[in-house]
């Protein structure tokens, strides 16, 4: 891949999935994110202001439990439509039937506001001009590895975060559906999914979005079947092929047959002839957003509230932690 974007996905493609309304959050995406939950108990310092990046697809159930863990802070939630939007408000609405409404004791945790798809930035929130501060972290659940444009989306999350705050995100990596795609080379059909990005390119480009210290670790989760409906229908809810290359028709009914024929002998062991396996490679990976450097050539040229934030940063690094 270039450090710029990957190279096996459709723009249009990625786009149509974006824009999508899933009926339920992915099973694999919840697991998935309470698995990235359990990792910030590494992270010190709990955020007062919060955003969940997409979460109809990355996890309704994950929203909640953050918002649990941090019982304290604001959270926003991003969503790219309206559409999107109006759906999260009510999935994400509190029963009126609650009994905290009858006994006037409120919740531990509250559904978040939704946000419009136009983040804050940092020039916006200097001059008070949005209405929404900077996080102190972004929350981003199995979405990288469906975006056209990963970089630019890194860079939103940037600009949405203040200075030492950080990034928490997961997404599928090259060890994914190993077995589908061995099956469809033997039949000669083309690549049933566009390819993945290793942990290391992404932390290269964390780095180039302009974050510090990522840190990626990764882990195969194996998934078996009972028959080849269950695998395929779950594979449509988990995302889609974005390959440029993938067959650009559509199929019928025979070609179906073989494909649920192929997926029972090649995904099929025989140790567990009834099960059929699926690998997924899941990446983690966190991140901070650091103090931005004064540029110093040989004829530099500082302005004087950069210089006097530059200044405030050195006084109070010391006493910061995370």
């Amino acid at each position: 891949m270039t450090i710029e974007r990957p190279p096996t996905i459709d723009s249009p493609a990625a786009a149509r999935w974006a824009a999508r309304i899933p009926c339920a959050s992915p099973w694999l995406h919840e697991e998935v994110a309470r698995r990235m939950e359990t990792r910030l108990q590494w992270i010190v310092r709990a955020p007062d202001r919060w955003i969940d990046w997409a979460p109809l697809q990355g996890g309704l159930q994950a929203h909640r439990r953050v918002q649990q863990r941090y019982a304290q802070a604001s959270s926003w939630v991003v969503q790219d439509t309206a559409q999107q939007q109006a759906a999260l408000r009510q999935r994400l609405a509190l029963p009126w039937w609650r009994p905290s409404r009858w006994l006037g004791k409120s919740l531990s945790f509250v559904p978040g506001s939704v946000q419009p798809a136009a983040t804050p930035t940092p020039e916006s929130s200097s001059r008070g001009s949005h209405n929404t501060p900077l996080a102190h972290m972004v929350w981003a659940n199995m979405a990288l590895h469906m975006h056209a444009d990963p970089l630019a989306l890194m860079r939103r999350w940037h600009a949405s975060l203040e200075v030492d705050g950080f990034l928490m995100f997961s997404c599928l990596g090259p060890d994914t559906l190993r077995q589908l795609r061995s099956v469809y080379a033997q039949q000669g059909w083309p690549v049933p999914c566009h390819e993945f990005t290793d942990m290391h390119d992404w932390g290269d480009m964390l780095v180039q979005a302009g974050f510090s210290e990522p840190v990626m670790d990764m882990e195969h989760i194996t998934l078996t079947y009972s028959s080849p409906t269950t695998l395929l229908h779950e594979l449509r809810s988990l995302g889609r092929n974005l390959h440029p290359l993938r067959f650009p028709g559509l199929r019928g009914r025979r070609w179906y047959a073989a494909l649920q024929n192929a997926v029972q002998q090649g995904l099929s062991s025989p140790d567990a002839p009834d099960r059929l396996s699926l690998t997924f490679e899941v990446i983690y990976g966190h991140a901070f957003k650091p103090a931005a450097r004064l540029p110093v050539t040989a004829h530099s040229v500082i302005g004087l509230g950069d210089m006097r934030a530059a200044l405030a940063r050195g006084r109070t690094d010391g006493k910061a932690s995370r």
